[in-house]
């Protein structure tokens, strides 16, 4: 009996075997490395690294850990997924079985990993960015694990790749391993970390996994189709977790590390208490022009990226009684640096706060920001937000805030794929029916038009009503776009929506260059062109257009450009009547006023008091003069009419605030 038992117990035993030595391994699916534990100096304190990277502070990882040696293919993600089959060769990369996947949230990369325990056993998940940085230096301490250069075999088209598709390898496996046998650390892809993005503390830390809350998941390891200074081992990137684009996949570890939670992501902030305004209007015939206030002012912060160039700005009023404004600070508007900033103008103050921090997505480009002040005293934040450092390919975040401005709800993606139209104009309007609309840039070129986005639920969803033709802007012709970029538009009474921009210019019956005019009688489905009686406008230049509340059509532009406006078949300045009925020709901006919905304009006003002033306009405008005749000559112009029936605008750096008798006045 004893010898049937030993004999049946050798039988199961070596039947255990056999079915152990005949179920795959993760390692024949996924091929992983053992890491050992250890400790390094996290972070960067060189010249080249950002300053989401310092302090320097040491890290302990008590645990050694296995990891994946390349990112996670196209073909392990769809064994896992096959629909994502669909999404292969998106912005012209990752088509292969074995390139490294991408188009991946980060709920997604968290889904598989769960999958993958379940398949193989175990517990999988993403690493935390300590432990990326940690296997991705492989004890080196030098920008990246080869030195302090990247070597050309690491490097797939590292440069800001504004127009898509682009020629690059994207085959995991190519590049020599580091000392802990991972390939790919550096620029193939940027790959998700569990982390919530922070900053740094100067605390030694044990297994860190950053805060316990936040806004954005940190990627690190840079990707393709970005400058080789983001590919550092310690640089670190911000990503909104329901976001994916094909610069972003993931990789995976195995470990039995404690994590703790270190820093702080997301404050959560008390709604700050605020008194509504009792508006008084200024009567209809109160003439007003204040002096013009400089709102563009440097914090006294330095770690606030104040940048030399700052643009596209955004204004709108808040329930009591404050301006807010809001424009990208950069040094080159393709820029990973980039950065939403804002100031307020406090009700009853003439001085404007110094610039703060309003938005940032670390290491992704922002272009575009709108303000608009809902009917029932919220405020609506939409910004772009760049999967790189490319301008043109945005996706789109809302934000709202019901107290003032001070305190914002966690972004919102409602335009999630990374395309060109989706840079927005500042300029929303609120129509008669309740629908928001949003303006934005067609394209990257200063012909490209517009598009012409509508939200019919007060911001909830959003339609591009583009039908996706293409477009040939000629005079009295129809399209699907509006002509010109940076447009301005304005509902008609009869239910039509006009819209004024710049480029496509269209020539009158007297063979001069005019603004083009888009008139849409289906809800912006289709636009007609025909050119307006106004002055085109160039680079540098961006002009508003608003319904004021006593009824007429408010034009705010340029009467031409500074510098190449002969050159490109235009006139300089254009003519103004004094009150006597003389004529003289002004420069700069000027403000027009149409009574018949936009078909006449008899109102022509220069944006000027006429006292003399030396003034300068930042951005692209720099020093001018303004005086009787001359008025600011450049800028990307934002305007906001609050209740009270003062106008406010403000330039790339000036504020100006003037009642609408002002305008009516004659000119000086």
């Amino acid at each position: 009996m004893t010898h049937i038992r030993a004999i049946l117990h050798c039988f199961i035993a070596t039947t255990a075997v056999i079915g152990a030595q005949a179920r795959p391994t993760v390692d024949t699916f996924m091929p992983m490395v053992d890491i050992p534990a250890g400790s390094f100096c996290m972070g960067g304190d060189g010249w080249w690294s950002n300053m989401d990277e310092t302090p320097v502070h040491t890290v302990e990882l008590t645990s050694p850990m296995r990891m994946g040696v390349t990112p996670v293919t196209n073909a392990q993600f769809e064994a896992f997924c096959p629909e994502h089959r669909a999404l292969r060769g998106i912005d012209g990369v990752s088509n292969a079985d074995d390139d490294a996947v991408v188009n991946v949230t980060y709920q997604q990369a968290l889904d598989f990993c769960d999958w993958l325990g379940k398949k193989y056993g175990g517990e999988f998940r993403l690493p935390t960015e300590a432990e990326w940085e940690y296997a991705c230096r492989a004890d080196t301490y030098t920008r990246y694990n080869t030195g302090n250069t990247l070597p050309k075999e690491y490097q797939r088209n590292q440069r800001t790749t504004r127009n898509y598709p682009a020629s690059v390898n994207m085959r995991v496996g190519q590049t020599p391993p580091n000392a802990f046998g991972l390939t790919d650390m550096h620029g193939l892809v940027e790959e998700w970390c569990m982390d919530w993005y922070a900053p740094y503390t100067s605390e030694d830390q044990v297994n860190p996994a950053g805060p316990a809350t936040g806004e954005f998941r940190v990627t690190r390891g840079g990707s393709h189709s970005t400058p080789v200074n983001y590919l550092q081992s310690s640089n670190r990137m911000a990503m909104h977790p329901e976001d994916s684009h094909s610069l972003t996949g993931f990789r995976v570890v195995q470990s039995k590390a404690t994590l703790r939670h270190y820093g702080q992501g997301k404050v959560e902030m008390k709604p700050v208490a605020f008194t509504p305004k009792k508006w008084t209007k200024v009567p209809d015939d109160k003439i007003i022009f204040n002096e013009p206030l400089q709102y563009l002012l440097r914090p006294a912060d330095t770690t606030i990226p104040f940048y030399l160039h700052n643009h596209q700005p955004a204004l709108t009023y808040a329930p009591n009684g404050d301006l807010i404004v809001a424009w990208f600070s950069t040094t080159l508007e393709d820029g990973r640096e980039l950065c939403v900033l804002s100031s307020r103008l406090k009700d009853g103050s003439r001085q404007w706060e110094p610039a703060s921090v309003f938005f940032h997505v670390a290491d992704r480009n922002l272009t575009g920001t709108s303000l608009l002040t809902m009917p029932d005293g919220s405020i609506m934040h939409l910004n772009g937000m760049g999967n790189a450092g490319d301008w043109q390919n945005l996706a789109m975040v809302q934000r709202i805030s019901h107290d003032c401005g001070y305190t914002w709800s966690s972004p919102r993606i409602i335009y999630p794929r990374h395309v060109k139209r989706h840079q927005l104009v500042a300029g929303p309007i609120i129509t008669k029916d309740g629908s928001i609309v949003q303006m934005c840039d067609a394209g990257p070129g200063g012909n490209a038009g517009a598009a012409f986005h509508i939200s019919r639920d007060g911001g909830k969803t959003w339609n591009d009503q583009w039908d996706g033709a293409p477009v040939k802007f000629a005079a009295d012709s129809t399209g699907t776009t509006v002509a010109g970029i940076h447009a301005g538009v304005v509902e008609l009474k009869d239910g039509r929506f006009m819209c004024l921009g710049r480029g496509n210019s269209l020539r009158d019956a007297q063979g001069r260059l005019r603004m083009p005019m888009s008139v849409s009688s289906d809800g912006g489905k289709t636009w007609h062109y025909t050119a307006s009686e106004f002055p085109p406008l160039y680079g540098g230049q961006r002009l508003q257009l608003r319904r004021l509340h006593n009824g007429a059509i408010l034009l705010i532009s340029f009467t031409d450009h500074p510098q190449g406006t002969l050159q490109n078949g235009g006139e300089r300045g254009m003519e103004f009547k004094r009150a006597d009925g003389s004529t003289f020709r002004g420069y700069g901006i000027y403000a027009a006023l149409s009574f018949d919905e936009g078909k006449t304009w008899p109102v022509r006003k220069l944006l000027t008091d006429g006292k003399r002033r030396e003034m300068n306009g930042a951005g692209w405008t720099g020093n001018f003069i303004m005086d009787k005749t001359h008025a600011e000559n450049r800028g990307y112009l934002a305007l906001t009419q609050t209740p009270d029936n003062m106008i406010h605008l403000i330039s790339s750096r000036n504020y100006y605030c003037f009642s609408p008798a002002w305008l009516m006045q004659p000119n000086i």
